[in-house]
């Protein structure tokens, strides 16, 4: 795995506690590795679910003063108007997408892999019936949520809305929080229930 011919390391892996019927793909955010991701998936995983939370290339950030950190693409700005790697973009869908096609060579249906991200990581590409989960913390300096809401609204266009659902969580900033970790489980035990 890795972006704009730059390598990353092999995925942070939580795997199943039995034979894996399904797969989650989290992507962290700007700056972080997948390992702390991994962590807090240990805490809230299913038995048949296999957790995979791969790690951005390092690459410098425009945004951040073309410091070098982990980036799934170059951020320019955060203005809804701010200009966007487009090619960044397409090759860490491409990564994200050799990650699904290897999980289905390991025998998990594409239908039972669940892509999820933080922040700079949900990226992917659109089907109308899939079911989103969109989680936001009312006080997050980063990504304010007005952006959230506006994200929220922007993805009702593009699938059905009545799939998709906005949490917002009191006192969150940007970060995560027990009670958006259980959300999270509930909404993936409902797509994902074991097989056996």
């Amino acid at each position: 795995m890795c972006g704009n011919n730059m390598s990353a390391p092999l995925p942070a892996i939580v795997p199943a506690a039995r034979k894996a019927t399904a797969a989650v793909i989290f992507l962290h955010g700007l700056g972080d590795t997948g390992h702390g991701w991994a962590e807090a998936f240990a805490r809230i995983r299913s038995a048949h679910i296999k957790y995979i939370c791969p790690h951005a290339p390092v690459m410098p950030v425009t945004l951040n003063m073309n410091m070098a950190m982990p980036s799934w693409f170059d951020i320019i700005g955060l203005s809804p108007d701010s200009l966007e790697d487009e090619t960044g973009i397409k090759q860490a869908a491409e990564n994200v997408k050799a990650l699904i096609d290897q999980e289905v060579k390991n025998g998990i249906p594409s239908n039972r892999i669940i892509l999820g991200g933080f922040s700079q990581g949900p990226i992917g590409g659109v089907n109308r019936d899939i079911s989103i989960l969109q989680c936001h913390g009312d006080l997050d300096p980063l990504v304010p949520l007005m952006f959230g809401s506006l994200t929220a609204e922007k993805l009702k266009t593009l699938v059905n809305p009545a799939n998709v659902t906005f949490r917002t969580y009191a006192g969150m900033m940007h970060s995560s929080c027990q009670q958006e970790m259980m959300d999270i489980k509930q909404f993936i035990d409902k797509l994902l229930p074991p097989l056996d």
